[in-house]
């Protein structure tokens, strides 16, 4: 059965297959032959992820990186589109989208917006609202960085506050535009920012997400 992540997961193979593997993307220092080596050690070798966040483990994550990395770009995407692996937790429907809805959508966007004349994706009703329940559900934890009071909402008028706190700014856009700024990536965020002038400087150029 298709769900969100999936479809996502097919977008953005699709992206990565037709900008190539030397594209820019919006991820610092990253083209996208290295979001794609980020994707796949991502889904099928934990060990290596656990490198970013655990110092004695950073030596072998970096070799395993180096070891994807020396692979055909081709051979990345397609694996990547594959799916899964058989073992993984994310085989389950609700799994897969609440850990991949967002992140597939958000490294899409990261090659969509840093290619010469980009526009937006429109989404459809129910993808919004699937992200929009997704950032009901993460926006605390996205929020935690901000370095002002952050309130997202959206044009019919639901509202997640991200963060509590003064002075505050408020975010009005679409679910994908407000995931957009959640996670950092502020400067294409199409969202109407009402706040003091410096704390909206402050919010879209802050280092936020998980």
């Amino acid at each position: 059965m298709s769900t969100h992540a999936h479809r996502e997961r097919l977008l953005l193979a699709d992206l990565l297959d037709s900008v190539g593997p030397e594209a820019p993307t919006l991820c610092e220092g990253w083209k996208t032959r290295d979001l794609a080596v980020h994707l796949v050690v991502r889904e099928r070798r934990a060990d290596a992820v656990l490198g970013s966040f655990i110092d004695r483990l950073a030596a072998r994550g970096e070799r395993v990186q180096d070891e994807f990395r020396a692979k055909p770009y081709e051979e990345l995407v397609r694996t990547f589109r594959a799916g899964p692996p058989k073992y993984s937790p994310t085989k389950v429907g609700r799994v897969d989208d609440a850990v991949n809805t967002v992140e597939f959508f958000i490294h899409g966007e990261d090659i969509r917006r840093a290619q010469d004349g980009w526009s937006p994706r429109e989404l459809d009703e129910e993808t919004a609202d699937a992200l929009w329940h997704r950032l009901e559900q993460q926006g605390r934890l996205l929020g935690r960085k901000s370095p002002v009071g952050l309130v997202l909402r959206r044009p019919d008028g639901q509202t997640v506050v991200a963060r509590r706190g003064a002075p505050v700014v408020t975010a009005v856009g679409e679910p994908g535009e407000l995931l957009m700024l959640a996670y950092g990536r502020g400067e294409v965020a199409r969202v109407e920012l009402d706040g003091a002038k410096e704390d909206v400087e402050k919010l879209i150029s802050a280092k936020m997400g998980v």
